[in-house]
C-alpha cells in the first residue's frame, strides 16, 4: 500500500465528518447563510497568508530543484487565490480583512503548520501541509458532483474542484509517495497528517459557528 493510501485511510472518520458537516451541506444545497460563508472567506484569506509561509519553508527544505520550484509555484497560486477569488468576495461585501483577526482555530492551525515547517524534517512538513491540499480537492470534487443553486458558492466550488488545482495536489501526493521512510518516520508523518486533517474539520466548524475569542487578543 502506498504511503498516501495509508494516510487517507487513517482519516476516514475525519473526512466523513467534513462531508456531513452543515457548512459543507449548506454549500451544496444553498442553505448556508451568507454571513457564515463571509466569515469563512475572511478566515481563509488570513489562513492562506500563513499557509504560504509554511509552503515557502517546504520549498526551502525540498530535496531537489524540481520540488523547490513546485512549492514556490504553489506560494504564488495561494496568493493569487487571495487576490482574485477572495478579492471578488471581499469587494462585493465591502470587507477589509485587516479589520478582522484570526479565529482561535485559525490561529492554532496556522501556528501548528508554521511550527512543523520551521522545526521538523521535510517528510513531516509535507505530511502536515498535505491535508489542506488534498481535503480541499476531495471536497471540491464532491461539491462539483452535487452542484449548488447558489452562484456565490459555485464560484468557490469551481476553484477547488478544477483540473488545475488537482494537478498541483497530485504532484504533492507524488512527492509523499516517493519518500523512503523508516517505520518511525512513517509514524511521525501519519501523526502530522491526521492532526492537520482534524484541524481542517475544525476550520469548517469554526466558520459555521463564527468562532471568536471570548476576549480581544
Amino acid at each position: 500500500m502506498k504511503l498516501t493510501e495509508r494516510l487517507w485511510s487513517s482519516i476516514g472518520d475525519v473526512y466523513s465528518a467534513i462531508l456531513n458537516h452543515p457548512f459543507i451541506k449548506g454549500l451544496s444545497d444553498g442553505s448556508l447563510e451568507e454571513n457564515r460563508f463571509r466569515f469563512y472567506i475572511v478566515q481563509d484569506h488570513l489562513y492562506l497568508r500563513e499557509f504560504s509561509r509554511a509552503v515557502a519553508l517546504a520549498s526551502a527544505k525540498a530535496r531537489n530543484e524540481e520540488e523547490q520550484v513546485l512549492f514556490a509555484t504553489h506560494i504564488a497560486d495561494a496568493l493569487n487565490v487571495e487576490r482574485s477569488l477572495h478579492g471578488k468576495y471581499l469587494s462585493r461585501w465591502g470587507v477589509n480583512v485587516d479589520d478582522y483577526g484570526m479565529s482561535p482555530t485559525n490561529a492554532a492551525y496556522t501556528s501548528y503548520l508554521l511550527d512543523v515547517a520551521y522545526s521538523r524534517p521535510y517528510h513531516e512538513v509535507i505530511a502536515a501541509l498535505l491535508p489542506c491540499y488534498w481535503i480541499y480537492m476531495e471536497v471540491g470534487r464532491e461539491l462539483i458532483r452535487r452542484g449548488s443553486p447558489n452562484e456565490l458558492y459555485n464560484m468557490w466550488i469551481n476553484t477547488y474542484g478544477g483540473e488545475a488545482y488537482e494537478r498541483g495536489v497530485n504532484a504533492v501526493l507524488g512527492i509523499m509517495d516517493s519518500m523512503e521512510l523508516t517505520s518511525q518516520e512513517t509514524a511521525a508523518a501519519m501523526s502530522r497528517f491526521r492532526l492537520a486533517s482534524i484541524y481542517e474539520y475544525m476550520f469548517w466548524d469554526s466558520a459555521y459557528r463564527m468562532e471568536r475569542f471570548p476576549f480581544k487578543p
